[in-house]
Protein backbone atom coordinates (compact mmCIF):
# COMPACT_ATOMS: atom_id res chain seq x y z
CA UNK A 1 0.00 0.00 0.00
CA UNK A 2 0.93 3.65 -0.39
CA UNK A 3 0.95 5.62 2.89
CA UNK A 4 1.05 9.43 2.78
CA UNK A 5 2.05 11.13 6.03
CA UNK A 6 1.43 14.83 6.69
CA UNK A 7 2.94 17.14 9.29
CA UNK A 8 0.72 20.20 9.21
CA UNK A 9 1.55 23.76 10.35
CA UNK A 10 0.07 25.08 13.59
CA UNK A 11 -0.33 28.46 15.20
CA UNK A 12 0.27 29.67 18.73
CA UNK A 13 -2.28 28.63 21.35
CA UNK A 14 -3.27 30.56 24.47
CA UNK A 15 -2.85 27.41 26.56
CA UNK A 16 0.78 26.79 25.48
CA UNK A 17 3.60 26.65 28.01
CA UNK A 18 5.93 28.94 26.03
CA UNK A 19 5.53 32.63 25.29
CA UNK A 20 4.46 33.43 21.75
CA UNK A 21 7.87 34.80 20.70
CA UNK A 22 9.69 31.83 22.26
CA UNK A 23 7.46 29.38 20.41
CA UNK A 24 8.06 31.31 17.19
CA UNK A 25 11.85 30.97 17.40
CA UNK A 26 12.19 27.75 19.37
CA UNK A 27 13.00 25.80 16.25
CA UNK A 28 11.93 23.77 13.25
CA UNK A 29 12.25 20.12 14.22
CA UNK A 30 11.87 17.04 12.04
CA UNK A 31 8.60 15.15 12.66
CA UNK A 32 10.43 12.20 14.14
CA UNK A 33 7.30 10.24 15.05
CA UNK A 34 6.09 10.31 11.44
CA UNK A 35 9.57 9.38 10.23
CA UNK A 36 9.44 6.32 12.49
CA UNK A 37 6.01 5.37 11.19
CA UNK A 38 7.38 5.71 7.66
CA UNK A 39 10.37 3.50 8.42
CA UNK A 40 8.18 0.83 10.03
CA UNK A 41 5.83 0.83 7.04
CA UNK A 42 8.70 0.71 4.54
CA UNK A 43 10.25 -2.20 6.40
CA UNK A 44 6.93 -4.03 5.99
CA UNK A 45 7.12 -3.51 2.20
CA UNK A 46 4.91 -0.44 1.72
CA UNK A 47 5.60 2.82 -0.12
CA UNK A 48 5.63 5.99 1.98
CA UNK A 49 5.83 9.74 1.44
CA UNK A 50 6.13 12.41 4.15
CA UNK A 51 4.96 15.96 3.46
CA UNK A 52 6.42 18.25 6.13
CA UNK A 53 4.07 21.10 5.34
CA UNK A 54 5.09 23.05 8.43
CA UNK A 55 8.79 23.23 7.59
CA UNK A 56 8.20 23.68 3.85
CA UNK A 57 5.52 26.33 4.55
CA UNK A 58 3.03 24.62 2.30
CA UNK A 59 -0.63 25.53 2.07
CA UNK A 60 -3.36 22.92 2.19
CA UNK A 61 -3.67 23.16 -1.59
CA UNK A 62 0.08 22.69 -2.15
CA UNK A 63 0.10 19.72 0.21
CA UNK A 64 -2.88 18.25 -1.62
CA UNK A 65 -1.02 18.54 -4.93
CA UNK A 66 2.00 16.67 -3.55
CA UNK A 67 -0.21 13.93 -2.16
CA UNK A 68 -2.08 13.60 -5.46
CA UNK A 69 1.21 13.04 -7.26
CA UNK A 70 2.01 10.28 -4.75
CA UNK A 71 -1.55 8.82 -4.92
CA UNK A 72 -1.81 7.39 -1.38
CA UNK A 73 -4.17 4.61 -0.35
CA UNK A 74 -4.31 6.03 3.18
CA UNK A 75 -3.05 9.24 4.80
CA UNK A 76 -1.72 9.63 8.33
CA UNK A 77 -1.26 12.48 10.81
CA UNK A 78 0.37 12.98 14.19
CA UNK A 79 -2.17 14.50 16.60
CA UNK A 80 -1.02 16.28 19.73
CA UNK A 81 -3.68 17.28 22.22
CA UNK A 82 -2.72 20.95 21.94
CA UNK A 83 -2.92 21.08 18.12
CA UNK A 84 -5.87 18.71 17.71
CA UNK A 85 -8.25 21.20 16.11
CA UNK A 86 -5.81 22.53 13.52
CA UNK A 87 -4.80 19.02 12.50
CA UNK A 88 -8.48 18.13 12.22
CA UNK A 89 -8.99 21.05 9.80
CA UNK A 90 -6.22 19.67 7.58
CA UNK A 91 -7.67 16.17 7.78
CA UNK A 92 -11.09 17.41 6.69
CA UNK A 93 -9.66 19.34 3.75
CA UNK A 94 -7.44 16.51 2.47
CA UNK A 95 -9.78 13.59 3.11
CA UNK A 96 -12.67 15.24 1.26
CA UNK A 97 -10.52 15.65 -1.84
CA UNK A 98 -8.45 12.46 -1.76
CA UNK A 99 -11.29 10.12 -0.74
CA UNK A 100 -8.99 7.82 1.24
CA UNK A 101 -9.13 6.71 4.89
CA UNK A 102 -7.29 8.62 7.63
CA UNK A 103 -5.02 7.23 10.36
CA UNK A 104 -3.97 9.35 13.34
CA UNK A 105 -1.46 8.67 16.09
CA UNK A 106 0.56 10.37 18.78
CA UNK A 107 0.49 10.95 22.52
CA UNK A 108 -3.07 12.27 22.37
CA UNK A 109 -4.33 8.83 21.29
CA UNK A 110 -2.91 7.26 24.44
CA UNK A 111 -4.90 9.66 26.61
CA UNK A 112 -8.11 10.15 24.63
CA UNK A 113 -8.44 7.33 22.06
CA UNK A 114 -12.26 7.36 21.91
CA UNK A 115 -12.63 11.15 21.85
CA UNK A 116 -9.99 11.46 19.14
CA UNK A 117 -11.99 9.25 16.78
CA UNK A 118 -15.29 11.07 17.30
CA UNK A 119 -14.89 13.23 14.14
CA UNK A 120 -16.33 11.39 11.16
CA UNK A 121 -13.27 12.25 9.03
CA UNK A 122 -10.95 10.11 11.18
CA UNK A 123 -11.11 6.39 10.48
CA UNK A 124 -8.31 4.82 12.53
CA UNK A 125 -6.17 5.66 15.53
CA UNK A 126 -2.84 4.14 16.56
CA UNK A 127 -3.18 4.05 20.34
CA UNK A 128 0.38 3.18 21.29
CA UNK A 129 3.55 2.78 19.20
CA UNK A 130 3.28 2.08 15.48
CA UNK A 131 5.61 -0.92 15.54
CA UNK A 132 2.87 -3.59 15.66
CA UNK A 133 -0.19 -1.51 14.73
CA UNK A 134 0.70 0.12 11.41
CA UNK A 135 2.02 -2.95 9.49
CA UNK A 136 -0.94 -5.05 10.62
CA UNK A 137 -3.46 -2.30 9.75
CA UNK A 138 -2.01 -1.92 6.24
CA UNK A 139 -2.10 -5.69 5.82
CA UNK A 140 -5.79 -5.82 6.78
CA UNK A 141 -6.64 -2.90 4.50
CA UNK A 142 -5.14 -4.88 1.62
CA UNK A 143 -6.93 -8.09 2.55
CA UNK A 144 -9.54 -9.22 5.04
CA UNK A 145 -10.14 -5.88 6.85
CA UNK A 146 -10.33 -7.72 10.18
CA UNK A 147 -9.59 -4.62 12.22
CA UNK A 148 -10.29 -6.40 15.50
CA UNK A 149 -7.09 -8.37 14.84
CA UNK A 150 -4.94 -5.22 14.70
CA UNK A 151 -3.25 -4.62 18.09
CA UNK A 152 -3.45 -1.13 19.55
CA UNK A 153 -5.99 0.13 17.01
CA UNK A 154 -8.95 2.43 17.53
CA UNK A 155 -11.59 2.11 14.80
CA UNK A 156 -15.32 2.54 14.27
CA UNK A 157 -17.93 -0.17 14.07
CA UNK A 158 -21.69 0.39 14.00
CA UNK A 159 -21.32 3.93 15.30
CA UNK A 160 -19.06 2.95 18.20
CA UNK A 161 -15.33 3.45 18.70
CA UNK A 162 -13.57 0.15 19.36
CA UNK A 163 -10.11 0.02 20.94
CA UNK A 164 -8.28 -3.28 20.53
CA UNK A 165 -5.87 -4.65 23.17
CA UNK A 166 -2.42 -3.08 23.01
CA UNK A 167 -0.33 -4.99 25.50
CA UNK A 168 2.17 -6.50 23.04
CA UNK A 169 5.78 -6.04 24.19
CA UNK A 170 7.74 -3.24 22.56
CA UNK A 171 11.46 -3.70 21.99
CA UNK A 172 12.60 -0.18 21.12
CA UNK A 173 15.95 -1.51 19.96
CA UNK A 174 14.21 -3.31 17.08
CA UNK A 175 12.68 -0.12 15.67
CA UNK A 176 14.24 0.83 12.33
CA UNK A 177 15.96 4.19 12.19
CA UNK A 178 13.57 7.04 11.31
CA UNK A 179 13.11 7.54 7.55
CA UNK A 180 15.11 10.76 7.33
CA UNK A 181 15.56 10.20 3.60
CA UNK A 182 11.94 11.39 3.26
CA UNK A 183 12.60 14.69 5.09
CA UNK A 184 14.11 18.10 4.12
CA UNK A 185 17.01 17.68 6.56
CA UNK A 186 18.77 20.85 5.40
CA UNK A 187 15.94 23.04 6.75
CA UNK A 188 15.79 21.95 10.39
CA UNK A 189 17.26 23.98 13.25
CA UNK A 190 16.64 24.89 16.87
CA UNK A 191 17.46 28.16 18.59
CA UNK A 192 21.00 27.26 19.77
CA UNK A 193 21.90 25.43 16.52
CA UNK A 194 25.35 26.30 15.20
CA UNK A 195 25.90 23.71 12.45
CA UNK A 196 23.82 22.26 9.62
CA UNK A 197 22.39 19.80 8.84
CA UNK A 198 20.59 19.46 12.14
CA UNK A 199 18.35 16.66 13.38
CA UNK A 200 16.93 15.21 16.57
CA UNK A 201 17.16 11.69 17.96
CA UNK A 202 15.36 9.66 20.59
CA UNK A 203 17.46 6.88 22.09
CA UNK A 204 15.13 5.79 24.91
CA UNK A 205 11.45 5.80 25.78
CA UNK A 206 9.96 6.70 29.14
CA UNK A 207 11.50 8.00 32.35
CA UNK A 208 11.76 6.35 35.77
CA UNK A 209 11.71 9.71 37.58
CA UNK A 210 8.45 11.15 38.90
CA UNK A 211 8.50 14.93 38.45
CA UNK A 212 4.99 16.24 39.12
CA UNK A 213 4.73 18.37 35.96
CA UNK A 214 5.98 15.81 33.40
CA UNK A 215 3.78 13.46 31.38
CA UNK A 216 6.56 10.85 31.21
CA UNK A 217 7.09 10.60 34.96
CA UNK A 218 7.10 6.98 36.14
CA UNK A 219 6.69 5.51 32.65
CA UNK A 220 8.68 2.42 31.64
CA UNK A 221 12.23 3.21 30.65
CA UNK A 222 13.12 1.46 27.36
CA UNK A 223 16.56 2.29 25.95
CA UNK A 224 18.14 1.34 22.64
CA UNK A 225 21.49 -0.46 22.83
CA UNK A 226 24.61 1.72 22.52
CA UNK A 227 25.52 0.02 19.22
CA UNK A 228 22.09 0.87 17.80
CA UNK A 229 22.34 4.48 18.94
CA UNK A 230 25.78 5.04 17.44
CA UNK A 231 24.78 3.32 14.19
CA UNK A 232 21.94 5.84 13.85
CA UNK A 233 24.33 8.72 14.54
CA UNK A 234 26.65 7.38 11.85
CA UNK A 235 23.75 7.08 9.39
CA UNK A 236 22.71 10.69 10.11
CA UNK A 237 26.25 11.89 9.54
CA UNK A 238 27.20 9.90 6.45
CA UNK A 239 23.87 9.64 4.59
CA UNK A 240 22.13 12.89 5.50
CA UNK A 241 24.99 15.33 6.08
CA UNK A 242 24.02 15.89 9.71
CA UNK A 243 26.58 17.80 11.78
CA UNK A 244 24.53 18.56 14.87
CA UNK A 245 22.09 16.33 16.80
CA UNK A 246 19.84 17.11 19.74
CA UNK A 247 18.97 13.96 21.70
CA UNK A 248 15.38 14.39 22.86
CA UNK A 249 15.33 11.66 25.54
CA UNK A 250 13.64 12.80 28.74
CA UNK A 251 16.98 12.12 30.39
CA UNK A 252 19.79 10.79 28.24
CA UNK A 253 22.35 9.78 30.94
CA UNK A 254 19.91 8.09 33.33
CA UNK A 255 21.83 4.83 32.77
CA UNK A 256 25.45 5.76 33.42
CA UNK A 257 27.00 2.54 32.03
CA UNK A 258 25.02 2.83 28.80
CA UNK A 259 26.01 6.49 28.40
CA UNK A 260 29.70 5.72 28.86
CA UNK A 261 29.50 2.92 26.27
CA UNK A 262 27.80 5.25 23.76
CA UNK A 263 30.59 7.77 24.34
CA UNK A 264 33.26 5.09 23.84
CA UNK A 265 31.75 4.00 20.55
CA UNK A 266 31.31 7.59 19.39
CA UNK A 267 34.99 8.29 20.02
CA UNK A 268 35.94 5.17 18.07
CA UNK A 269 33.90 6.32 15.06
CA UNK A 270 35.49 9.81 15.04
CA UNK A 271 32.43 11.26 13.29
CA UNK A 272 32.24 14.94 12.34
CA UNK A 273 29.15 15.59 14.43
CA UNK A 274 28.31 17.47 17.63
CA UNK A 275 25.40 16.68 19.92
CA UNK A 276 23.30 17.93 22.81
CA UNK A 277 21.10 16.16 25.32
CA UNK A 278 18.79 16.61 28.30
CA UNK A 279 19.92 15.56 31.77
CA UNK A 280 19.29 15.85 35.48
CA UNK A 281 21.99 17.39 37.60
CA UNK A 282 22.06 14.37 39.93
CA UNK A 283 22.95 12.04 37.03
CA UNK A 284 26.21 13.82 36.22
CA UNK A 285 29.74 13.62 37.57
CA UNK A 286 33.11 14.88 36.39
CA UNK A 287 34.20 11.64 34.68
CA UNK A 288 30.93 11.27 32.79
CA UNK A 289 31.02 14.91 31.68
CA UNK A 290 34.56 14.54 30.34
CA UNK A 291 33.67 11.38 28.44
CA UNK A 292 30.63 13.10 26.92
CA UNK A 293 32.72 16.10 25.91
CA UNK A 294 35.33 13.91 24.20
CA UNK A 295 32.50 12.08 22.37
CA UNK A 296 31.16 15.32 20.86
CA UNK A 297 28.68 16.62 23.45
CA UNK A 298 28.59 20.41 23.30
CA UNK A 299 25.39 21.36 25.16
CA UNK A 300 23.41 19.89 28.03
CA UNK A 301 19.87 21.05 28.78
CA UNK A 302 19.32 20.72 32.51
CA UNK A 303 15.84 20.61 34.03
CA UNK A 304 16.47 23.01 36.93
CA UNK A 305 12.86 24.24 37.37
CA UNK A 306 13.41 26.69 40.25
CA UNK A 307 15.93 28.52 42.38
CA UNK A 308 13.86 27.86 45.50
CA UNK A 309 14.29 24.54 47.30
CA UNK A 310 10.70 24.48 48.57
CA UNK A 311 9.35 24.61 45.02
CA UNK A 312 11.74 21.90 43.85
CA UNK A 313 10.35 19.73 46.63
CA UNK A 314 6.73 20.54 45.72
CA UNK A 315 7.20 19.35 42.13
CA UNK A 316 8.96 16.21 43.38
CA UNK A 317 12.16 17.10 41.53
CA UNK A 318 14.42 15.24 43.95
CA UNK A 319 17.43 17.56 43.63
CA UNK A 320 18.99 20.32 45.75
CA UNK A 321 20.21 23.80 44.83
CA UNK A 322 23.73 22.74 45.85
CA UNK A 323 23.60 19.88 43.33
CA UNK A 324 22.51 22.35 40.66
CA UNK A 325 25.38 24.72 41.41
CA UNK A 326 28.00 21.98 41.54
CA UNK A 327 26.88 20.26 38.33
CA UNK A 328 26.59 23.49 36.33
CA UNK A 329 30.07 24.52 37.51
CA UNK A 330 31.52 21.11 36.54
CA UNK A 331 29.80 21.26 33.16
CA UNK A 332 31.33 24.62 32.35
CA UNK A 333 34.78 23.52 33.58
CA UNK A 334 34.54 20.51 31.27
CA UNK A 335 33.88 22.76 28.28
CA UNK A 336 30.23 21.79 27.74
CA UNK A 337 27.71 24.61 27.61
CA UNK A 338 24.97 24.30 30.28
CA UNK A 339 21.45 25.43 29.42
CA UNK A 340 18.65 25.57 31.96
CA UNK A 341 14.91 24.89 31.85
CA UNK A 342 12.93 26.76 34.52
CA UNK A 343 9.24 26.89 35.43
CA UNK A 344 7.18 29.98 36.19
CA UNK A 345 3.92 29.50 38.05
CA UNK A 346 4.93 26.24 39.74
CA UNK A 347 3.09 24.99 42.85
CA UNK A 348 3.62 27.54 45.62
CA UNK A 349 5.07 30.15 43.23
CA UNK A 350 4.91 33.82 44.20
CA UNK A 351 6.46 36.92 42.69
CA UNK A 352 9.22 36.69 45.29
CA UNK A 353 10.03 33.02 44.65
CA UNK A 354 10.27 33.65 40.92
CA UNK A 355 12.47 36.70 41.48
CA UNK A 356 14.80 34.40 43.42
CA UNK A 357 14.72 31.88 40.55
CA UNK A 358 15.79 34.51 37.99
CA UNK A 359 18.57 35.71 40.30
CA UNK A 360 19.69 32.10 40.77
CA UNK A 361 19.79 31.52 37.00
CA UNK A 362 21.99 34.60 36.58
CA UNK A 363 24.40 33.48 39.30
CA UNK A 364 24.73 30.11 37.56
CA UNK A 365 25.76 32.03 34.43
CA UNK A 366 24.04 29.56 32.12
CA UNK A 367 24.51 29.86 28.38
CA UNK A 368 20.78 29.94 27.71
CA UNK A 369 17.61 29.64 29.75
CA UNK A 370 13.99 28.83 29.02
CA UNK A 371 11.22 29.97 31.33
CA UNK A 372 8.14 27.82 30.68
CA UNK A 373 4.70 28.47 32.10
CA UNK A 374 3.78 25.53 34.30
CA UNK A 375 1.09 23.61 32.44
CA UNK A 376 -1.27 20.84 33.52
CA UNK A 377 -0.36 18.34 30.82
CA UNK A 378 -2.60 15.28 30.42
CA UNK A 379 -1.89 12.42 32.85
CA UNK A 380 0.40 14.49 35.11
CA UNK A 381 -0.27 15.07 38.83
CA UNK A 382 -0.89 18.75 38.03
CA UNK A 383 -3.53 17.72 35.49
CA UNK A 384 -5.27 15.59 38.11
CA UNK A 385 -5.22 18.52 40.51
CA UNK A 386 -6.68 20.85 37.87
CA UNK A 387 -9.47 18.37 37.06
CA UNK A 388 -10.22 17.94 40.75
CA UNK A 389 -10.33 21.70 41.41
CA UNK A 390 -12.29 22.71 38.28
CA UNK A 391 -14.58 19.69 38.11
CA UNK A 392 -13.93 18.94 34.45
CA UNK A 393 -11.14 17.85 32.09
CA UNK A 394 -10.29 20.83 29.88
CA UNK A 395 -8.23 18.77 27.43
CA UNK A 396 -11.03 16.26 26.85
CA UNK A 397 -13.53 19.04 26.28
CA UNK A 398 -11.08 20.84 23.98
CA UNK A 399 -10.79 17.77 21.75
CA UNK A 400 -14.57 17.40 21.69
CA UNK A 401 -14.92 21.07 20.67
CA UNK A 402 -16.83 22.09 23.79
CA UNK A 403 -14.42 24.76 25.13
CA UNK A 404 -12.40 27.51 23.43
CA UNK A 405 -8.63 27.83 23.30
CA UNK A 406 -7.80 29.64 26.54
CA UNK A 407 -5.16 29.85 29.28
CA UNK A 408 -5.64 27.00 31.73
CA UNK A 409 -6.31 27.55 35.43
CA UNK A 410 -3.40 27.01 37.81
CA UNK A 411 -5.02 26.28 41.18
CA UNK A 412 -1.63 25.47 42.73
CA UNK A 413 -0.43 29.11 42.66
CA UNK A 414 -1.90 32.49 43.55
CA UNK A 415 -0.37 34.04 40.42
CA UNK A 416 -2.80 34.83 37.62
CA UNK A 417 -2.17 33.83 34.01
CA UNK A 418 -1.49 37.38 32.80
CA UNK A 419 0.98 37.92 35.61
CA UNK A 420 2.75 34.65 34.80
CA UNK A 421 3.11 35.84 31.19
CA UNK A 422 4.59 39.14 32.36
CA UNK A 423 7.00 37.45 34.75
CA UNK A 424 8.24 35.07 32.06
CA UNK A 425 8.71 37.89 29.55
CA UNK A 426 10.64 40.03 32.02
CA UNK A 427 12.78 37.07 33.02
CA UNK A 428 13.83 36.41 29.41
CA UNK A 429 14.76 40.04 28.86
CA UNK A 430 16.52 40.35 32.20
CA UNK A 431 18.65 37.26 31.61
CA UNK A 432 19.44 37.58 27.91
CA UNK A 433 19.94 41.36 27.76
CA UNK A 434 22.94 41.57 30.07
CA UNK A 435 25.79 43.26 28.16
CA UNK A 436 28.41 40.61 28.98
CA UNK A 437 26.00 37.82 28.07
CA UNK A 438 25.20 39.48 24.72
CA UNK A 439 28.88 39.99 23.94
CA UNK A 440 29.78 36.41 24.79
CA UNK A 441 26.88 35.10 22.69
CA UNK A 442 27.87 37.27 19.72
CA UNK A 443 31.45 36.02 19.79
CA UNK A 444 30.22 32.41 19.45
CA UNK A 445 28.20 33.04 16.28
CA UNK A 446 29.40 31.04 13.29
CA UNK A 447 27.36 32.46 10.42
CA UNK A 448 25.26 35.37 9.24
CA UNK A 449 22.12 33.23 9.23
CA UNK A 450 22.71 32.22 12.86
CA UNK A 451 23.26 35.87 13.84
CA UNK A 452 20.11 37.00 12.05
CA UNK A 453 17.96 34.24 13.58
CA UNK A 454 19.11 34.85 17.15
CA UNK A 455 19.22 38.63 16.93
CA UNK A 456 15.70 38.76 15.52
CA UNK A 457 14.48 36.57 18.39
CA UNK A 458 15.99 38.99 20.91
CA UNK A 459 14.50 41.98 19.08
CA UNK A 460 11.01 40.49 19.06
CA UNK A 461 11.31 39.83 22.78
CA UNK A 462 12.35 43.47 23.27
CA UNK A 463 10.16 45.24 20.71
CA UNK A 464 7.00 44.67 18.69
CA UNK A 465 7.02 42.35 15.67
CA UNK A 466 6.31 45.32 13.35
CA UNK A 467 9.33 47.27 14.64
CA UNK A 468 11.48 44.19 14.26
CA UNK A 469 10.45 43.69 10.63
CA UNK A 470 11.66 47.20 9.82
CA UNK A 471 15.00 46.60 11.53
CA UNK A 472 15.33 43.18 9.90
CA UNK A 473 14.91 44.65 6.41
CA UNK A 474 17.56 47.25 7.21
CA UNK A 475 20.04 44.62 8.42
CA UNK A 476 19.38 42.42 5.39
CA UNK A 477 19.93 45.32 2.99
CA UNK A 478 23.17 46.24 4.77
CA UNK A 479 24.42 42.65 4.67
CA UNK A 480 23.54 42.26 0.99
CA UNK A 481 25.37 45.51 0.21
CA UNK A 482 28.49 44.44 2.15
CA UNK A 483 28.87 41.07 0.46
CA UNK A 484 28.85 42.78 -2.95
CA UNK A 485 31.47 45.41 -2.09
CA UNK A 486 34.87 44.95 -3.80
CA UNK A 487 37.62 43.70 -1.48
Amino acid sequence: MRLGLVFNPFSYKLHEENLRVVQRFFGLFPPLSLAWVAAIAEKAGHEVAIVDARTLRLTKEETLERLRRFSPDIIGFMMTTYMFRETLEWIRFLRERLKVPVLVGGYNLRVYPVESLMPEEIDFGCVEHAYHTVPKLLEELEGGRRFADVPGLAYKENGRVIVTPHDLPIDFDKFPNPARHLLPNELYAEFPTERRNFTVMVTSLGCPRRCGFCEAGGTRYAPRRPETVVAEVEECCTKHGVREIDIFDYEFPVNRRRTLEICRLMKEKRLDVEWACRARVDSMDEHLLREMKEAGCRRIYYGLESGVQEILDRVNKGITLRQVQDTVRLTKETGIRPLGFFLVGAPGETRETFRRTVAFAKRLDLDYVQFSKTLAKPLTPLWREMVRETGYDYWREYILGNVPDMPLPRPWTGLGNEEIDRLAHRAYLSFHSRPLYLLRSALRLRSWSEFRRKFRAWLEMRFSQEQVSTLDHAFSAYHDEQIHLPH
